[in-house]
């Protein structure tokens, strides 16, 4: 895929990103999660105590997929680099957008209990900025 097809696919699609981090023992850990794409990065909320959060305080290096199930067969996979921000006031707005995407509204039960541990404080943004990307899209192939 070229970077405009990577950005639409990212920005559209409903699907999960699966996030893999490193522990503290240097073993891979995979974590399912929802996301947000926009301006070359995917942002993910996340509870400030997680997993994933302490094993990128020790590494902020990541590597992600997102890919369709569906056939024909499409995704886009990479490693890039996981800033953590813990500021309510720049992870609500973001939390908010990521809500919309996968519940449909604010007003979504779901929704609402994980945007009051936002506003809370209890919860954090990883803004991922990609190094690079590997994408595969069948759809082309005749």
């Amino acid at each position: 895929m070229i970077k405009s097809e990577i950005d639409d696919f990212l920005q559209n699609s409903k699907l999960n990103v699966q996030l893999g981090t490193v522990d503290e023992k240097g073993d891979p850990m995979i974590h399912t999660v929802w996301y947000y794409y926009m301006n070359d990065k995917l942002y993910i909320e996340t509870s400030k105590s997680s997993q994933k959060v302490g094993n990128i305080r020790r590494k902020n290096m990541i590597y992600f997929c997102v890919d369709d199930e569906q056939m024909p067969y499409k995704g886009a996979r990479g490693k890039g680099s996981a800033k953590i921000i813990e500021d309510v006031k720049k992870t609500t707005p973001i939390a908010e957008k990521i809500m919309i995407k996968y519940t449909g509204s604010l007003d979504n039960p779901i929704a609402k209990l994980l945007m009051d541990a936002v506003k809370a404080g209890l919860s954090v943004i990883l803004e991922v900025t990609p190094e690079y990307y590997s994408t595969w899209d069948f759809s082309k192939r005749g």
